[in-house]
């Protein structure tokens, strides 16, 4: 018989063990080296067979060891101390404290909704650089003293475990989790009419019934992790299913874990503050569209009245709304993000009274040129419903703001308002703890320290030092894919004793690992398979590959690729060179990052929003071998690898690949062979030390995820707050200001540019001033509400204006027949042919840029 349920009875601790409970339930344990090492110490053993689970460590571990540690002083001590260090951790006064006391405009609390969070393996919530990302953002926050809440979704079968068939097919394993075996705490509301305990329970209304949630509570060092959970006994059978896996299902499934994160999400971080009297949040940070809903929950509270205020009607409730919220996408392609058809979504929001069902297909409608009238997109509504929206690279924002040109259509696409800010990785969860140890113990200039580290510290470490650390990097490595290949192999039904020969510590290691949908292009090494063979067998001067990623359930194509790797790597000659490693999670990632030499990346450009695990190799001191797409388009330097020529004027894509791939060997064996294998009468390959020395000098500082978070904190959560709070300093203020946007849209087509003169010559030098006249036809609209802009730019083909700038004009002049004079005057900072025209747009002292109504009068253009 099979249990259909699992429980887990957690050990009753000696009393001078209780501290450990509370450095378990702490997911700081994760990427604190202190924590994890006085966990090992519990049972060594027994700590590698749970991998490195501290919840099953605790319940597994027997009562006659726990009463030896018990009566161990020194171990007892060491329990004190961390949970000490894990006290003041929490406590303390980080940066964000010293931040708000310096600006006031902070907000005083951030709700960070995404579908997905990871954290550490042991809580598989994620499937992956989205979740890595979130799980990393929460991290870092919780070391800067940030006041976030977390808000996802507890996926009972979490993502799917990969593994292979005897053909090399991905075969996918939802393995059951129990909450109770997690390091989570059910949240309860302790002030219950009656005195009972209870735990909470959220409902949000679906397709006319209501669907009721409990709240898990996961503590990422000082950050709350909120994780809806449907599955409990109030809810009908289907109901329980809705969380049962990420990702999983269709679009009525989809769409139903959506309206849970979003509206359940909203409704959970008030009952949360509500019993544990944290503060409420002033921002809402959406990672990605899936997380939308919130803005509608937003709104609804806004028009029923909330925290004592009148209600709101919807345009006023939207303002309040977009004012203090922040959108992510991370798409880079138009078939990553979610669409629903819109009969679907007005029959799920039937009963989400009092917003007209109306409004709410306004926001995700896609109506504009090339749209679909059908369809309600998610990433649409999160742009409707945020003041600001970010993209995750500076490269990833153009492309964003091409693909999401439509929106604001009157506006150049460089003012589409879509800003970036670059993902980051969190170094203590990436970094190996070797290498920390160097980073921490050196100390040299500090210019160069940033979060305890300084990045600079080993040019002053030797370089034997460095290199035997490296070996070891690689040594761990080696050790993980070997096991993990054993494994493998007897799940397929292959022999197995050949992979405890696999790879080799004194030979270049390539690692490539990620999600495997066919723009990043995991199969590009093998386009010429001779050649590849020749690299990883040559008998002087090899290369080996270590290769992960998980293909999406439904993604046929991605399993075929992943088919062809895996049977080339079963090849006898090449499979001691290069080997796919199943089920790519965070405790396979640990080692791999560190190991790794080079870090390959080969994406079709500019198809990569940012690629964040090049960004922990580098960290670990491996040179990046990418295509310049992501994060590497911006911050690529000889210094730290290599850019793999892009062919993107080539249209035929199997001629496209065919190139690239070519640039790729051709790198490995003209440059990086060459520096790997250039090496002293010591071993030591001075040249490529100096590439690592570089790498992490140069990139440590760029790729942290405290400075990303740093950014979203200084350039768009602080400016949400701010906005937020002006828009609702009155009870009138937000009314205001949908009043004001509803009367500017229904008389914006009064407003015209009736005439443009200039008052300079054709040829003019540069430095001197190009002086510009216009007429303009305000209509019923004040000369305070609108902004009047002399705009200017290199002139491109069919006079299309490049890298425009634009300059207000002063106040104008009255005129007859209804007309102002406007008149101002640019100095010219460069040569060539310089274009300019004249713009008109609404003017509000609460708009967060000129884009945000998507109103503009232009100059009409008589074709000859």
């Amino acid at each position: 018989m099979r249990a259909i349920r699992r429980f887990t009875v957690r050990p009753v601790l000696p009393e001078p063990l209780a501290g450990l409970s509370d450095l378990v339930l702490n997911l700081r344990w994760c990427w604190h080296a202190d924590t994890r090492e006085l966990l090992n110490s519990v049972d060594p053993e027994l700590w590698a067979r749970t991998r490195h689970d501290p919840v099953r460590l605790l319940a597994e571990v027997s009562p006659q060891r726990l009463a030896e540690l018990a009566a161990d002083k020194k171990f007892t001590r060491h329990v004190e101390l961390a949970q000490a260090d894990l006290s003041d951790y929490l406590t303390e006064d980080r940066w964000y404290q010293e931040y708000i006391a310096q600006n006031p405009d902070a907000p005083k609390a951030i709700g960070y909704f995404s579908p997905e969070f990871g954290v550490t393996e042991v809580l598989p919530q994620y499937s992956g650089g989205l979740g890595i990302l979130a799980g990393d953002h929460l991290k870092a926050a919780s070391d800067l003293g940030v006041p976030v809440i977390g808000v996802g979704l507890l996926y009972r079968h979490g993502y799917f475990q990969q593994s292979l068939n005897n053909s090399g097919w991905q075969q996918e394993r939802y393995p059951l989790l129990d909450p109770n075996s997690l390091p989570l705490t059910l949240l309860h509301d302790h002030g219950a009419a009656d005195g009972a305990e209870r735990p909470v329970v959220i409902e949000v209304p679906l397709d006319g019934r209501t669907l009721y949630a409990q709240v898990w509570v996961a503590r990422v060092g000082r950050v709350p992790l909120l994780m809806l959970d449907s599955d409990i006994e109030i809810n009908s059978g289907p109901d329980r299913d809705i969380t049962d896996r990420l990702y999983g299902g269709g679009s009525d499934h989809r769409l139903a874990q959506e309206i849970l994160l979003g509206v359940g999400g909203v409704r959970a971080i008030r009952e949360y503050c509500r019993i544990t009297g944290a503060v409420l949040p002033e921002v809402f940070h959406t990672n990605e569209g899936h997380a939308g809903f919130l803005g509608l929950e937003r709104i609804r509270e806004y028009m029923t009245g909330v925290d004592g205020r009148p209600a709101l009607n919807f345009d006023a409730a939207l303002e309040e709304t977009r004012a203090g919220t922040v959108f992510t996408t991370h798409t880079p392609v138009p078939a990553g993000i979610d669409r629903f058809d819109r009969d679907l979504i007005s029959r799920y929001f039937a009963r989400f009274d009092p917003v007209d069902i109306d409004r709410i297909l306004a926001l995700g409608a896609e109506d504009y040129e090339g749209g679909d009238p059908g369809k309600f997109n998610m990433a649409v509504m999160g742009f409707r419903l945020a003041q600001r929206a970010n993209g995750v690279s500076q490269l990833h924002g153009e492309v964003s703001r091409q693909m999401f040109h439509g929106l604001w259509s009157l506006f150049d696409t460089a003012e589409v308002p879509i800003t970036s800010i670059t993902n980051g990785v969190h170094h203590e969860t990436w970094v190996h703890p070797s290498l920390l140890e160097l980073l921490e113990s050196a100390r040299g200039n500090t210019d160069t320290v940033l979060d305890g580290y300084d990045w600079s510290a080993l040019e002053r470490v030797d370089r034997s030092t460095i290199w035997s650390l490296k070996r070891q990097m690689r040594i761990d490595l080696i050790e993980m894919a070997r096991d993990r290949l054993a494994g493998s192999c007897a799940a397929r039904g292959l022999p197995s004793d050949w992979t405890a020969d696999v790879l080799d510590p004194d030979i270049v290691t390539f690692g490539f690992a990620r999600r495997v949908p066919s723009y990043k292009r995991l199969t590009l090494m093998l386009r010429d398979p001779d050649r590849l063979k020749r690299m990883l067998t040559d008998p002087k001067r090899p290369i080996q590959i270590v290769i992960a990623g998980k293909s999406h359930p439904d993604d046929e194509g991605g399993k075929r690729l992943i088919q062809q790797m895996v049977q080339f790597a079963d090849q006898e000659d090449v499979r001691h060179r290069i080997v796919f490693l199943p089920d790519y999670d965070i405790s396979l990632a640990r080692p791999l990052y560190p190991g790794c030499d080079v870090w390959m990346n080969n994406p079709l450009r500019p198809y990569e929003a940012c690629g964040t695990s090049g960004m922990k190799a580098a960290l670990n001191g491996a040179a990046n071998l990418s295509i310049r797409d992501g994060w590497w388009d911006e911050w690529y330097d000889p210094a730290f690898g290599w850019a793999i020529p892009s062919a993107e004027g080539v249209d035929d894509p199997n001629q496209r690949d065919d190139l690239e791939a070519r640039a790729l060997y051709d790198i490995i064996e003209n440059e990086i062979i060459e520096r790997f294998y250039d090496t002293d009468s010591r071993g030591l390959p001075h040249r490529w030390i100096q590439t690592m020395i570089e790498t992490v000098a140069g990139l440590g500082p760029k790729v942290l995820a405290s400075r990303m978070v740093r950014d979203y904190v200084e350039r768009l959560y602080t400016p949400a707050a701010a906005s937020s709070r002006q828009v609702s300093q009155t009870p009138t203020s937000a009314e205001d200001l949908a009043a004001w946007k509803r009367r500017v849209r229904e008389l914006w087509p009064q407003v015209s540019v009736d005439h443009v003169e200039s008052l300079s010559g054709e040829t003019i030098e540069v430095g001197t001033s190009i002086e510009v006249s216009a007429l303009v036809r305000l209509g019923e609209l004040k000369p305070e509400e609108i902004e009047v802009q002399l705009v200017t730019g290199r002139v491109g083909p069919g006079d299309e204006l490049l890298d425009i700038r634009s300059h207000p004009f002063p106040a104008g002049v009255d005129q007859p027949d209804g007309l102002r004079r406007y008149q101002g005057k640019v100095t010219t900072e460069r040569a060539g042919s310089i274009g300019y025209t004249v713009r008109v747009v609404p003017c509000h002292p609460e708009l967060a840029n000129d884009a945000e109504m998507g109103l503009a009068a232009l100059p009409k253009i008589t074709e000859p």
